[in-house]
């Protein structure tokens, strides 16, 4: 409700002003971060009936409840996960009495003491001179009434003053801008995070007109690194300046900004900006291999591994031919292990992808949770490079237009797994799963009888304690 949403935005205003979180960490980490305080409103929702949060409610009182709250959980180390059960935020938590004591101490004046010089008397700034000065005096509470009532109005007006002839002026005005000013990933950011306080409808806006202006220097010239940037921002809503900035000299960075698109690519479904984003993801990995960086030969395999899926969900088998060739003849496959394709940014391929990632998941629980194993399996949902690209191979040559033999393909890639010295769990499981497709029931006793090395049987070629468990 809305006085739930009210009160969840005081708490969090109190406590980052107060500098009591880190507003950057949402990890539930090493101190105090939102996440605390959603779990925080969260039970306090749970607990609390809805006749309590209407009729006489009073929203300082409840933040003060809520703060001696979260310090009985900070002095009992306890922060009850809402959705997990048996789960602890406060594990990892270094447990602060000080903290907890300062919270013990807050009283409902103090407390409304404090958002009136800290958060009312903010807002109030907004306003002409003559409501904000209603604030330089607030001994009574009547006053304070008069106050808050008069920034409430003030700021309703000003709403309300964006007619849609003003609308016009700024659409006016942004076409001028846009059009005049070359975009960049500052001018993006700082655009649209002003233009949202305006009306939410000028965001959208502001982004189709620098679309199109990108649009036209492109045909102008081409996609430059800076164009670039401010498209990945317009898609994300979202950037760092400074990381773009040096992105463009660094293929790890470019990697990076990448991996970026492509989670949200893998997570979003079909649209034309999904389609965008795949664009310039592959931009991104095209930019990564031209750097000429000492890292450049690190990042040369997965970045060719990634443009290959990419080529192939677009149908363009070729280009994915030509691409994980790359990696099968590459020289520098010591320098890909850290490197490797990270199944949570790939899109869908096919189901067998989904069920081997989702079995090495699984797989992951049993060891933490089943057998209680206190260390977690390391890189539990990326494939090795090479053994993707052989993968791959037989997805993209076992199309019909190429009329190639699956067997002959299996016993390529059959020979380059049991060669391999080093693998993941999930190159394990992909190698079984496109097995079993071209040999179906009984087929893993004929493939195995001819190579006596193949992975599964008494022999396996995988000396990792963690593949052969």
């Amino acid at each position: 409700m809305d006085v739930q949403q009210i009160t969840y935005h005081l708490l969090r205003v109190f406590l980052k002003i107060a500098r009591f979180t880190d507003s950057s960490n949402n990890s539930g980490g090493g101190e105090l971060c939102n996440y605390h305080l959603k779990t925080l409103m969260l039970w306090e929702c749970e607990l609390k009936s809805r006749c309590q949060w209407i009729g006489d409610f009073n929203v300082i009182r409840t933040t003060g409840q809520l703060l001696r709250t979260l310090a009985v959980w900070l002095t009992e180390a306890n922060c009850p996960h809402y959705f997990i059960s048996k789960c602890n935020l406060f594990d990892l938590f270094d447990s602060s009495t000080q903290l907890a004591a300062r919270f013990m101490t807050v009283t409902e004046a103090w407390l409304l003491e404090w958002f009136i010089h800290n958060y009312l008397r903010k807002c109030a700034t907004l306003c002409p001179a003559d409501v904000s000065r209603l604030f330089d005096d607030v001994s009574t509470s009547t006053k304070l009434q008069e106050a808050v009532s008069a920034v409430v109005s003030c700021r309703s007006k000003m709403w309300k003053s964006v007619s849609p002839c003003h609308l016009k002026v700024f659409q006016y005005t942004l076409l001028n801008n846009v059009t005049m000013l070359s975009p960049t990933v500052r001018l993006c950011l700082y655009s649209i995070r002003e233009l949202k306080r305006v009306d939410h409808f000028l965001p959208g806006y502001f982004t189709a007109l620098t679309f199109l202006h990108v649009r036209y220097e492109i045909i102008r010239n081409s996609l430059s690194d800076e164009l670039l940037d401010v498209l990945s921002t317009l898609c994300l809503q979202s950037n760092d300046a400074r990381r773009c900035l040096n992105a463009r000299q660094s293929s790890v960075l470019s990697l990076r900004q990448a991996a970026v698109l492509m989670k949200v690519v893998a997570t979003n479904s079909y649209s034309t900006v999904w389609l965008i984003k795949i664009e310039l993801a592959k931009a991104y990995l095209h930019r990564a291999l031209r750097c000429t960086d000492s890292d450049g030969k690190s990042i040369y395999c997965p970045a060719n591994m990634y443009l290959a899926v990419f080529s192939y969900i677009a149908g363009q088998y070729q280009k994915a031919i030509d691409h994980y060739t790359l990696v099968l003849r590459s020289p520098d496959h010591a320098r890909c292990k850290s490197h490797a394709v990270q199944g949570e940014l790939l899109p869908k391929i096919g189901d067998r992808i989904d069920t081997v990632l989702g079995l090495a998941v699984f797989y992951q629980y049993i060891q933490t949770s089943a057998l209680n194993l206190q260390q977690r399996t390391q890189n539990v949902s990326v494939f090795t490079a090479e053994q993707f690209a052989h993968y791959l191979r037989i997805k993209c040559l076992s199309v019909r237009a190429y009329q190639s033999s699956s067997t002959e393909l299996l016993r390529q890639y059959r020979k380059y797994f049991c060669e391999s010295t080093e693998m993941f769990i999930c190159d394990v499981l992909l190698f079984r799963s496109a097995n079993r497709a071209v040999y179906p029931a009984d087929g893993c006793s004929r493939v195995q009888a001819g190579d006596s090395k193949l992975p599964g049987h008494v022999e396996t070629s995988c000396t990792t304690a963690e593949v052969r468990r």
